[in-house]
């Protein structure tokens, strides 16, 4: 008996200690949604400040529910381009507005096409006679292209400028597939699609290097003359060239060699550059040295809602296409292609503008979406394509429906080719005394067989898919862009290029941003530009996903370095996330692809939530302590 009340008593205090918890979640969680929800901005004037604390983005990507719960969501922040365009254009009109901070000390970076859109908009600010001020402990290429366009740049006693331009080394996984006895049957059209190179060759071909260097070559260029153009007096080319000598000159601190070749204004610490803020903007209530009236972006957004209405429909294709439904973030067939024949059913629309920011993926993906487009055309709409960062095999797949299509200068563009990759673990079997036998009743049975090697009549059926797939790809091209299919055929053969060179090709209309490609929309739907507005068609994010983002991100990026070297460090770490995005890709996504493996997609470490949805109610609760 007396064993039995001890066990009830057991019972009693589990379920007491349950209860607790479930009110401490209820209670904590109650408290970060209250709290992870901007809150409109209510300071009357003073300086907007992006203080920008991760990636800048076409699409964030919607957190999982189960991978939020258990910490596998990355929590650095993805800061979504339009929102910052549309934040520095009213900051351009608003009078109340009389500066904007750019706080770049934990900037992640971003498409060198999505930051050039961004940078545009921060010429406006100042076409508006607005100050704009930029800080950072230490800038790198994709930092420093924003900073150049402010008025004022400003670095930290110590910290750097640090430029080195694209390109860099890759992982090639034929010697050590080798080792382990694994062969890589490759399927593909398109002399220059390297994407597979990697699994079949121990350095680049000669076709790839040759392909791959004109590109980096034409995004340096490009990022080069956009800088200069905002900084004509920065010694920009020498500094690049020789940043040995222009330290030298500066007896060893690099902070004054940045000023002495023009790159920065100032050089000094966060309470001076909040001093300087503060002349402009007015001097915050606090006593905190350097304080400011300052107006967060966050609450600025929360304060100017976009507009839910208008004539332009402006449907977004970002990240990997995939078959299917998809969370934003990555472009689920289905999911795009219902978008979008829901709002043709409404009858709204005047136009369709398709803003494009994704390397491709799966064809059948990629197919759905441009069907879904050609519908747009049949109800006689004006269809207009915008290319962002990427637009690159299946995405210029789905761009074909477009009777004009912009990209940006550094857009990355073209890929048109097709490939397919299937491993062969025979030799790895015999490696550890396996072996592999069977029967068959056609000489498709069992195929492909992964095991001992497809048959040759696979070999042949894939190959015919393979070069069907290219025929329709590259007709679609031709029929689209009114060229010769010979010639579509001559500058596709998988070969990247970028947005300028593409102009030349014929592959594109004309540079420009979405912007340019809303307002051409609108003059073909016989629609004033200047009366046009944007109507985007999207999903809304669910109140569980917006919760389950503040709440987590609420202390993003706070171990993310600062300086210019300690980035620079981890491109090591980004290489290696780089190389199993890449292993992943391809394990994964379907047999043939329209995938663009060459392009120079960053794939950026970040910090992650430790312990998920419970230890950042903890951390909210600032009970961080209990956490094990």
């Amino acid at each position: 008996m007396q064993l039995l009340r001890g066990l009830w008593k057991i019972l009693v205090g589990v379920k007491d200690a349950l209860v607790l918890l479930f009110m401490l979640i209820f209670f904590g969680g109650l408290y970060a949604l209250l709290s992870a929800t901007p809150k409109p901005a209510t300071a009357t004037s003073g300086a907007l400040v992006l203080d920008l604390r991760g990636t800048l983005v076409e699409q964030p990507a919607q957190p999982g529910t189960i991978d939020t719960l258990t910490g596998g969501n990355p929590a650095s922040r993805e800061y979504r381009l339009r929102d910052i365009v549309r934040a520095l254009d009213g900051a351009a009109r608003n009078p109340s507005i009389k500066a904007v901070v750019l706080d770049l000390d934990r900037f992640a970076g971003g498409g060198q096409a999505t930051l050039a859109a961004a940078a545009k908009a921060i010429d406006g600010v100042r076409a508006a006679n607005k100050p704009v001020l930029a800080y950072a402990t230490g800038y790198t290429d994709d930092s420093y292209q924003l900073a150049a366009h402010a008025s004022e740049v400003w670095v930290d006693p110590f910290g750097a400028v640090l430029l080195t331009g694209p390109g860099g080394s890759r992982l090639y996984y034929k010697g050590l597939l080798d080792r382990i006895g694994v062969q890589t049957k490759v399927y593909r059209v398109g002399q220059f699609k390297s994407a597979v190179e990697p699994y079949t060759r121990t350095d680049q071909s000669p076709e790839a290097r040759a392909a791959n260097q004109a590109l980096v070559d034409s995004l340096w260029g490009t990022w080069q003359a956009d800088v200069q153009r905002a900084r004509p007096r920065a010694q920009l080319a020498t500094y690049i060239a020789d940043p040995e000598q222009a330290l030298a000159k500066a007896g060893g601190d690099i902070a004054k060699a940045a000023l002495g070749a023009g790159l920065v204004d100032k050089v000094g610490d966060r309470v001076e550059f909040g001093r300087r803020i503060a002349q402009i903007a007015g001097e915050a209530g606090d006593r905190e040295a350097g304080a400011f009236k300052a107006i967060p972006l966050e609450g600025w957004l929360a304060a100017n809602p976009e507009n839910a209405s208008g004539q332009i429909g402006v449907v977004t294709i970002a990240g990997e296409i995939v078959d299917g439904e998809a969370a934003p973030g990555r472009a689920g067939g289905d999911t795009i292609a219902k978008l979008i024949l829901n709002e043709l059913a409404r009858n709204r629309i005047k136009a369709l503008v398709v803003r494009v920011d994704s390397p491709g993926g799966s064809v059948t993906g990629s197919e759905r979406i441009r069907e879904a487009i050609l519908e747009a055309k049949r109800k006689k709409l004006p269809v207009v394509v915008s290319m962002g960062t990427y637009a690159a095999s299946g995405g210029y797949w789905v761009s074909t429906p477009g009777d004009f299509i912009f990209a940006e200068p550094a857009t990355v563009t073209g890929s048109i080719g097709v490939f397919g990759l299937l491993p062969n673990f025979a030799g790895t079997l015999s490696k550890v005394g396996l072996s592999v036998d069977g029967v068959k009743t056609t000489p498709l049975s069992g195929e492909p067989d992964l095991l001992r090697g497809t048959s040759p009549e696979f070999d042949r059926l894939m190959q015919a898919g393979i070069d069907d797939i290219y025929r329709r790809f590259t007709g679609l091209v031709a029929q689209s862009r009114n060229l010769p299919v010979a010639r579509v055929d001559e500058i596709g053969q998988g070969r990247v290029w970028s947005g300028s060179t593409a102009v030349g090709l014929r592959l594109v209309d004309k540079t420009g941003g979405l912007s340019d490609a809303i307002a051409e929309a609108a003059r073909r739907a016989k629609i004033d530009p200047a009366k046009a507005r944007p109507l985007y068609i999207e999903r809304a994010p669910s109140l569980i996903s917006q919760f389950l983002a503040g709440l987590v991100q609420s202390e993003e990026q706070a171990d993310a370095p600062r300086d210019a070297y300690s980035r620079i460090a981890r491109l090591p770490e980004q290489q290696m996330l780089r190389a199993f995005h890449d292993l992943k890709a391809m394990a994964e996504g379907p047999a043939i692809q329209v995938r663009c493996l060459e392009c120079p997609i960053a794939v950026t470490p970040a910090p992650r939530a430790r312990g998920g949805l419970m230890e950042a109610l903890l951390m909210k609760l600032g009970l961080e302590r209990l956490v094990l």
